[in-house]
């Protein structure tokens, strides 16, 4: 797959919306994953007070994980206008839930792919 298109993937959901208060939305990021199998998925963050939202990496994971796999081929979570590297704990969360994701294709900019070892390069499990 061409990262440019797993872009737009993320693109399609992006839409920030407020939930129950002025501190509560969801939807300004967007991630878009694709497994060793072909399959696509999607998901958007949660942005609660207190830090008991979580990323839109954990909600494509998520979804993912609900259809039974776990290899992720490449992922990337974005924003309207720019691409986000995945913060640590969505590094870890990845790491965890299949070891074979430290070859992850992580796209981090327009023209930037690395691998999720590149990114997580001291592991402690």
């Amino acid at each position: 797959m061409e990262p440019e298109r797993l872009v737009d993937e993320a693109r399609k959901i992006v839409g920030e919306f407020r939930l129950s208060n002025e501190y509560s939305s969801a939807g300004s990021v967007g991630c878009a994953l694709i497994t060793k199998r072909g399959n696509i998925y999607t998901g958007i963050c949660i942005d609660l007070p207190s830090g008991i939202g979580f990323c839109a990496e954990h909600s494509a994971i998520a979804e993912m994980l609900k259809h039974r796999e776990t290899e992720i081929e490449m992922i990337v979570a974005v924003t309207r206008d720019s691409i986000l590297p995945p913060c640590g704990r969505c590094r870890e969360m990845m790491y965890q839930v299949n070891k074979n994701n430290l070859r992850t294709k992580v796209i981090v900019d327009y023209d930037k792919i690395v691998y999720l070892e590149e990114l997580l390069p001291f592991r402690w499990i």
